[in-house]
């Protein structure tokens, strides 16, 4: 038998970033290096701040405004700006792309969790929904702080996965088999063109590597998440469409009724509360998916399997490059 033919690595970096793992390419990984590093990093803070700070001089310029009007949108501005460098000179729009379609393409996955998590959840959170405290506390949160107190769940959300799913993959790049490695090729441009792969310290992962590897877990659960949020917001608005009258809305929050024009019933009262026990429902979500063994099974048993083979595609790509 000849030499194996030795394969496209173009294509092999193709398929890594149409699987949503940029920085397994050495090239981009070296780009994102760049884009991480401390310098350009305090420009990127620096132009944040000074974002926010105009948009709180603009309001504060603005007849009928004060300033404190324009922290909120400043700070939204600021935010803003940070998570447009990341999506596109960090390339995590690469990795969020892919999870997005890869949760909308196993919804099927999804249907058994939600009948298990939603009943339970929907019978507590119906009971706050009937609970005039709650209507009065939520549905009287100025706009700011509504949308901070919905921050304030999502990045409880993402810490308490950030704790959690590392150890996901705990098990990833101890011990590197390399006829493991040639069986997980299979369907990727590797297939069958190259021989025994010689396992070295290049070959494992590290770093940015790792990183992708997390973000790849923690954006698809972050996608289901607000799946399941939204569910659960037009569960609401329809619920309270049906039975809330607007009446006994006003007697629980002591408020007038600011009414919407799209139905009878609608307000601005429901949608606020809605949008509060939404945000608290995808916290309730996040807990129970990350610790419940059945969707641990179900959806971490699937996905691992797709990183495994991602990793052992990595492992013959760097000992590719290293031979070159």
């Amino acid at each position: 038998m000849g030499e194996p033919e030795r394969p496209d690595l173009t294509a092999v970096e193709h398929w890594f970033v149409s699987h949503g793992l940029p920085y397994f390419v050495d090239d981009i990984r070296a780009e994102v290096h760049r884009g991480l590093s401390r310098a350009r990093l305090l420009r990127v803070a620096l132009v944040a701040v000074v974002l926010a700070a105009l948009v709180v001089v603009a309001f504060a310029l603005t007849p009928h405004l004060e300033w404190d009007d324009g922290v909120v949108p400043g700070i939204n501005v600021g935010l803003l700006s940070m998570v447009l460098y990341g999506l596109f000179t960090l390339r995590a729009w690469v990795i969020a792309t892919w999870a997005a379609h890869r949760t909308f393409s196993s919804l099927g996955l999804l249907f058994p969790l939600v009948t298990r998590a939603l009943p339970l959840l929907l019978l507590f959170v119906t009971f706050l929904f009937i609970n005039a405290e709650v209507w009065e506390v939520s549905a009287r949160l100025d706009g700011r702080v509504m949308w901070l107190t919905v921050a304030l769940f999502l990045f409880i959300t993402i810490g308490f996965l950030l704790a959690r799913l590392p150890e996901e993959l705990a098990v990833f790049d101890e011990e590197v088999d390399p006829e493991v490695i040639a069986r997980r090729c299979a369907g990727t441009p590797l297939e069958g063109s190259v021989g025994p792969v010689t396992v070295t310290e290049e070959t494992h992962l590290a770093g940015l590597q790792k990183a992708n590897l997390l973000l790849m877990l923690l954006i698809t659960q972050l996608v289901q998440v607000v799946l399941l949020s939204l569910s659960v917001f037009v569960f609401f608005v329809v619920f309270g469409l049906l039975v809330m009258d607007p009446g006994v809305v006003e007697g629980w929050t002591g408020e007038p009724v600011t009414a919407l024009p799209f139905a009878d019933r609608a307000n601005w009262q429901l949608i606020q509360v809605s949008t509060f026990l939404a945000a608290f429902s995808g916290l309730y979500f996040t807990v129970y998916a990350v610790t419940d063994e059945v969707y641990r099974t179900q959806f971490f048993s699937s996905i691992l399997r797709e990183l495994e083979r991602a990793v052992s595609v990595r492992a013959v790509y760097r000992s590719l490059r290293s031979t070159s």
